[in-house]
């Protein structure tokens, strides 16, 4: 088990690294963390909502991940069954912040769901659907817009 951890980790650390590049890059692109504009689907303003959403739900699951195994390493059988349900929860962002962004996504963005979609088979998050579908998506979809 921990040889597995150990890879999904690693593979998270990349993802979330990939997506604070991307945030960054937008922040400095749309002028802060908090572009002003509408908050139509693809806007400035979803799109870095989107990005936020993607890394802190990566960072949070890192933090599972790095709890398991460091529980497992410890002996602590009960609290790193417990750290890895919470690392199996499936990510709530994916579709919901995915679909807020401008397309093309950047190319961070893009490899981070491609690492992501990687790991859904260890998870078992079963979001490999929702992550083709975001990068094969030709616009941001969320949220619809108002009548």
């Amino acid at each position: 088990m921990i040889d597995g951890l150990v890879h999904a980790g690693r593979v998270l650390n990349e993802a979330l690294a990939l997506l604070e590049s991307d945030r960054k890059r937008l922040e400095q692109q749309y002028g802060g963390p908090a572009p002003s504009g509408d908050g139509t689907a693809g806007s400035p303003m979803q799109t870095l909502y989107g990005t936020v959403l993607l890394a802190a739900n990566t960072r949070d699951h890192l933090k599972w991940v790095a709890l398991a195994a460091g529980y497992t390493s410890l002996g602590l059988d009960e609290r790193a069954d417990h750290a890895m349900e919470m690392a199996c929860l499936k990510p709530v962002d994916i579709p919901s912040g995915t679909n807020r962004m401008a397309r093309p996504l950047g190319e961070a963005t893009v490899r981070a769901l491609e690492l992501l979609r990687d790991l859904d088979d260890f998870f078992g998050w079963g979001i490999k659907l929702a992550i083709n579908a975001a990068l094969a998506a030709p616009q941001a979809t969320f949220p619809p817009p108002r009548d």
